[in-house]
């Protein structure tokens, strides 16, 4: 049997690389797209090479980042425009085949066996010019038989360069390098591993599968899956539908949260950008779940079951709430809030005719949550907004259903 190809494609700097093409004379200087400061979300999102070069890293705090290169241009992130940018890439690809799956906003999986042109390294030399001409952005590309090696092969050489991983080569490619380049092998495994004399992928493999197993339980024989080239994984069709599980936002606040009403006006945020995309998505939620982390950064989530399914902010908001404020202490801080929707149902399961009050009362606030989706969805996401909100504009000066983005699914499904 021949053996499939599959292309990594990742899009080199991505934000940075947007925010370039927008304004061109970003690309002489040292820049990076980052999260706003002042409302603590202060970190690197992505970086330009100039930046690399000063030894600017992704995920480190802006003062980090400033410290290293204090001529650092930063510039806010636009989700919009980035998933404007991946989507045109998306459809640019699927001229070459209709499997294509995204893995993040900027990174797809090609899979190109029994397509007419299945030649892997010539397709990807043509998606990297293309790319460049046609989008003006870069992209790194990697061949291999399987999806874990395709993706190792495109962070290989980056930016805008080719890497194949081939039967023949990958002793020498893929073993050598370090063990934490491995999909999935991250920081707590990493340390595992070094804990015992692991550092590279081909000492990964010597240590076989049972062992592995043993110290790693099921994940340890995906971990040697991965690293001898052994996954079978398909790359899933374009389009695919993927069962939306839950649905939820978080929000680190400008300042640590007091009071009750300061907690109140923020939870009630978050609800109704929750309860917007599950009117998106068609579902209803059984469950609702919050998380909350005070200042000394301790965390803990708490859920409580829901009396009917509903997409409702106005029963999502108030319980919600509650769950928060019972496990609120006077004298907390409050740094971060998150709310989410759980134990989803289709709402075509649950529309039925009914003439009891509290059912058409449900309709008619139903009714009233659609007509300001459609107003926020004109005007902006605070065109219409609650009088609890007004409480304390610098909590609530967000429009939170757009600036947090639902991004695809990882490699292990939902």
């Amino acid at each position: 049997m021949a053996d499939r190809v599959i292309l990594h494609v990742d899009q080199n700097s991505f934000y940075a690389s947007v925010e370039m093409l927008r304004w061109p004379v970003l690309r002489d200087v040292p820049c990076a797209v980052a999260g706003d400061p002042v409302n603590r979300h202060g970190i690197i999102l992505a970086k330009n090479q100039l930046a690399k070069k000063a030894g600017v890293k992704t995920a480190e705090t802006i003062w980090e980042a400033k410290q290293k290169c204090p001529d650092l241009i930063l510039v806010p992130p636009d989700y919009a425009r980035y998933i404007h940018y991946s989507r045109l890439a998306r459809k640019l690809y699927c001229e070459y085949t209709d499997r294509v799956e995204s893995f993040g906003i900027d990174e797809c999986w090609l899979d190109l066996t029994g397509c007419p042109r299945d030649d892997g390294i010539a397709v990807a030399e043509e998606l990297r010019r293309r790319v460049k001409e046609e989008l003006g952005l870069t992209v790194s590309v990697g061949v291999s038989w399987n999806k874990i090696y395709a993706k190792l092969g495109s962070d290989l050489k980056k930016p805008d360069a080719v890497t194949a991983i081939t039967r023949d080569n990958y002793l020498d490619v893929v073993y050598p390098r370090p063990v934490e380049e491995l999909l999935y092998v991250g920081r707590a495994t990493s340390r595992k591993l070094r804990r015992i004399g692991v550092r590279t992928i081909g000492e990964l493999v010597d240590l076989g599968p049972s062992y592995l197993r043993s110290i790693f339980g099921v994940v340890g024989l995906s971990l040697y899956t991965f690293a001898t080239g052994l996954d079978e994984t398909p790359v899933t069709k374009a389009g695919r539908e993927v069962p939306v599980k839950s649905v939820g936002n978080s929000l680190t606040t400008h300042h640590d949260l007091y009071t009750e009403q300061e907690i109140k006006a923020v939870t009630y945020m978050l609800s109704e950008s929750v309860t917007s995309r599950l009117r998106d998505v068609g579902m209803a939620a059984r469950t609702v779940q919050i998380s909350m982390r005070d200042y000394q950064l301790y965390n803990f989530e708490r859920q409580a079951s829901l009396p009917f399914p509903t997409q409702l902010c106005y029963e999502i908001a108030p319980a919600a709430t509650r769950l928060i404020l019972n496990h609120f202490e006077q004298g907390q801080k409050i740094r971060s809030l998150g709310v989410r929707a759980c134990n989803l149902i289709p709402i075509s399961r649950l529309k039925q005719q009914s003439y009891l009050p509290h059912e058409k009362k449900r309709e008619a606030m139903l009714r009233l949550e659609e007509t300001i989706d459609d107003l926020r969805g004109r005007y902006g996401g605070l065109s219409v907004r609650r009088g609890i909100s007004l409480v304390d504009r610098s909590l609530t000066e967000h429009d939170i259903k757009r600036e947090n983005v639902i991004h695809p699914i990882g490699f292990f499904g939902p």
